[in-house]
C-alpha cells in the first residue's frame, strides 16, 4: 500500500473477519504450546474456576464458563472486578483457577485482579492476544491466542481465538494428560474449512440493508449460543450505535419478549443440542407477536422470517461459527447507514478502566 494512501471504511474490518479460517489453523497447529499448561491445571485440580474480562472478552468468558462446567464438571463464575477493585474486597481463591480473558492485556481492574488473585493463593491464567501485555506477566501462566494485528477498532478475530484457545484449553484438561484427545483433535481440525465456508455465504450482505434504518435489535440464544448473543448485540451497538438488546432465550421470555414485534427484530441463534431445542418457545411467542426473526441457524424454520445460514456442528463448536455472519452483518449494516466500522466514533482499541 502507498503511504498515507486513504483506506476505505471498514476495509480493516473486512481482512479480519476473513482472516478467522487461518486464525484457527494457526492456534490449531500451536496445541502442543498448551499442553504444559493443561497439565499445570490438571495437577492443580481447582475447586472453582473464576473467570475475569471486559467486553467482548466476557462473552467469550461466558462460552468458557459452559465449557468448564459443562465438559469439566467444575463450577464456574463470571468475577466483578470492581469488588476487588473499587471496595478493596479480598477473596479466598486459594483452591481457584482465575483466568483473565483480554485481548489487549492491558485493562488495570483485570490486572489487579489477576494480581489479587494469585496473592491468595490461585492458579492464575491468562488469555490474551498479547504476550508481553502486563495481564501476560502478572498471571503464573498464559495463552496467546495468535491472531496478530486487528486493524479494526471493533474486536472480531481476536474473540474467536480467544474463544478456540478456551475450548482447547479445556479438552487438553478433560483429557487428562494435557494432551486433547485424537477424535477430538479430528473435529477441531475441520473448523478452519467450516469457517472459510461460512464466510463465503452471501447472506448477511444481501440482509443488511433491511436493518440500515432500525432504530432497535434484540439478539438472543440458550447455552452455548448465550455468548454469540450477547458479541452480536455488541458488535451492532459499537459499528452501528444502534440499540441492541441481548438475552438468554429463558432470560428473555420472562418479561423482556414485550419489546418484540413487527418494528424490532429479534436474531435468534438456534443450533444443536439442549440449547437450539430449546429455543422452540421462544420462537412460538415470536411468532404470536408478529416479531421479524433473523434465525442464525443449520436448518430452515417456519417461524422464521430470513436465515444466516451456518454449518451443522455440535453444539460447543457453534460459538466459533455462528458468530461469522452476525460480525459480517454488524459492518455491513454500519457501511450502510454512513459509518466506518473500523473506527466507529467515540471508541478506542484499548480501554482502561479501574
Amino acid at each position: 500500500m502507498v503511504e498515507n494512501e486513504a483506506v476505505a471504511p471498514g476495509a480493516g474490518m473486512a481482512l479480519d473477519i476473513s482472516e478467522q479460517p487461518a486464525g484457527y489453523a494457526a492456534l490449531l497447529d500451536a496445541a502442543g504450546a498448551i499442553t504444559p499448561i493443561a497439565k499445570a491445571i490438571a495437577e492443580r485440580a481447582p475447586k472453582h474456576v473464576v473467570f475475569v474480562a471486559r467486553g467482548t472478552s466476557d462473552h467469550a468468558a461466558l462460552y468458557g464458563l459452559y465449557l468448564v462446567e459443562t465438559r469439566l464438571g467444575i463450577s464456574a463464575s463470571l468475577a466483578s472486578p470492581s469488588t476487588m477493585t473499587l471496595y478493596g474486597a479480598r477473596p479466598d481463591l486459594s483452591q481457584a483457577l482465575v483466568v483473565g480473558v483480554s485481548q489487549s492485556g492491558k485493562s488495570p481492574d483485570l490486572v489487579e485482579v489477576l494480581r489479587v488473585a494469585r496473592e491468595s493463593g490461585a492458579l492464575t491464567l491468562a488469555i490474551t492476544n498479547a504476550p508481553a501485555s502486563e495481564l501476560a506477566t502478572v498471571a503464573e501462566l498464559h495463552i496467546d491466542v495468535l491472531s496478530g494485528h486487528e486493524r479494526a477498532v471493533a474486536a472480531t478475530k481476536t474473540y474467536t481465538g480467544e474463544l478456540l484457545a478456551l475450548l482447547m484449553l479445556v479438552e487438553a484438561v478433560r483429557s487428562g494428560t494435557g494432551v486433547i484427545e485424537a477424535d477430538e483433535r479430528a473435529r477441531l481440525g475441520a473448523l478452519p474449512q467450516l469457517a472459510a465456508d461460512t464466510l463465503a455465504d452471501t447472506g448477511p450482505t444481501e440482509l443488511a440493508d433491511r436493518y440500515r434504518y432500525a432504530d432497535r435489535l434484540v439478539a438472543t440464544g440458550r447455552g452455548y449460543a448465550y455468548a454469540t448473543a450477547k458479541e452480536a448485540a455488541l458488535k451492532i451497538i459499537e459499528t452501528s450505535a444502534l440499540s441492541a438488546l441481548a438475552y438468554s432465550g429463558a432470560d428473555f421470555l420472562h418479561g423482556p419478549v414485550a419489546v418484540a414485534g413487527p418494528k424490532v427484530p429479534v436474531f435468534a441463534v438456534i443450533g444443536t443440542g439442549p440449547g437450539g431445542k430449546s429455543m422452540g418457545d421462544v420462537l412460538d411467542k415470536l411468532a404470536s407477536l408478529s416479531a421479524e426473526v433473523v434465525a442464525v441457524s443449520p436448518f430452515e424454520d417456519p417461524r422464521a422470517s430470513f436465515r444466516l445460514w451456518v454449518p451443522e456442528v455440535e453444539e460447543r463448536y457453534s460459538p466459533l461459527l455462528d458468530i461469522l455472519p452476525l460480525q459480517r452483518l454488524a459492518r455491513a449494516i454500519s457501511l450502510g447507514r454512513g459509518g466506518n466500522p473500523d473506527a466507529p466514533q467515540g471508541l478506542t482499541k484499548v480501554t482502561h478502566t479501574l
